[in-house]
């Protein structure tokens, strides 16, 4: 490997870009980007609105509203 003194800016800034991805992979883990799906990539936009609401969650009967848990914090 060359010294960062023999680096070009080309080079130089690949090296940081892999230090820099190193540095997230170890806080963060991996992520991996999925393919675009050849089924996913042409729904209309009325699978979309549905499969939105199929994956919604719907919080259990008589947990706190989001307004219950803000005044919690605020006054507690």
């Amino acid at each position: 490997m060359a010294t960062i003194a023999n680096m070009t800016l080309d080079e130089l800034k690949k090296l940081v870009e892999e230090k820099v991805d190193e540095r997230l992979t170890q806080l963060l883990g991996s992520f991996e980007i999925p393919e675009d799906d050849a089924d996913e990539a042409n729904l209309t936009w009325d699978e979309i609105r549905t499969s939105i609401d199929r994956h919604r969650w719907t919080p259990p009967l008589g947990a706190k509203s989001s307004l219950e848990f803000l005044r919690e914090d605020r006054d507690g």
